[in-house]
């Protein structure tokens, strides 16, 4: 069950005079996204079938997911009434598919699968905290404030699960690590660029890298330490990296001055694009 419902929003709160445009695009590909999540929670279901446990916390994981898409539905159709998201969803779903009856997990185990699912957690978890920080509008920091919460929490959840198939598959550090880097590098892929894309109303062709350079100019720059602090050392632990010690300290710090330098670079780009 969810731990808090739409209703909890205070809707009538809503100040268009502190709206941002740019903003507004990212959370019609955003409730897109999460809107998505029932066809994951079928696919989670799919890889761990004979392990009941963890399929009934997938199911609740995708109705809190499902929910998030529908708050920032509402949203977006309070910023901008001309947002047709059936209509959008629709074209993103089409374009987008996820094998929901999957027998095997892509990432090569189940542990892996679940390491996989705390960095896309941790991920969303930072994403929305970054564009809670970012934003004056009192509604949407709510909306932001609640999900990112429950992001953290569903981390800890799938952590729990994936340390239990860690100590019966015996997945290696490396193995978890090669997993998480292929999973961060996803951030860029084609399912977040073609929400965008089609939240936009474009009617031209989706152009992939087109796309996806648009949407991370526009998020990534609104990022600050201590969300890529958090996001990165959650992820080095779901590796098996402490994130506190000397080590785990020294990649975060790298981590941060290669995504800094990236996100600056992104900004100024498109400042004269």
């Amino acid at each position: 069950m969810a731990h808090w419902a739409l209703e909890d929003i205070p809707w009538d709160r809503f100040d268009r005079s502190k709206l941002d445009p740019e903003i507004v695009k990212v959370v019609k590909a955003a409730c897109m996204v999460e809107y998505h999540s029932g066809d994951y929670g079928a696919y989670l279901r799919s890889v761990f079938g004979d392990d009941p446990e963890f399929a009934s916390a997938a199911t609740a994981w995708a109705e809190e997911e499902v929910q998030h898409g529908k708050a920032l539905r509402r949203y977006a159709e309070l910023a901008d009434p001309s947002f047709d998201f059936d209509e959008a969803f629709a074209r993103f779903v089409a374009g987008h598919k996820i094998d929901v009856n999957a027998s095997e997990s892509t990432r090569g185990s189940r542990c892996g699968e679940l390491v996989a699912r705390c960095v896309v957690e941790v991920g969303t978890s930072a994403y929305y905290s970054a564009l809670r920080d970012s934003s004056n509008e009192p509604v949407f920091r709510e909306i932001c404030r609640r999900i990112a919460a429950d992001e953290f929490r569903h981390y800890k959840l799938f952590y729990s699960h994936m340390k239990r198939y860690q100590a019966i598959e015996r997945v290696g550090v490396l193995t978890r690590l090669k997993v998480a880097a292929g999973r961060l590098f996803e951030s860029a892929d084609d399912e977040l660029a073609y929400a965008y894309h089609c939240g936009s109303g474009e009617t031209r062709p989706y152009d992939r890298r087109r796309e996806a350079y648009s949407y991370a100019a526009r998020t990534l720059p609104l990022y600050r330490y201590e969300h890529v602090e958090l996001g990165f050392g959650m992820t080095l632990k779901a590796v098996g990296i402490k994130p506190q010690s000397w080590f785990g300290r020294i990649l975060t710090r790298l981590a941060w001055a290669v995504f800094r330098r990236y996100a600056l670079g992104l900004q100024r780009k498109s400042a004269h694009a």
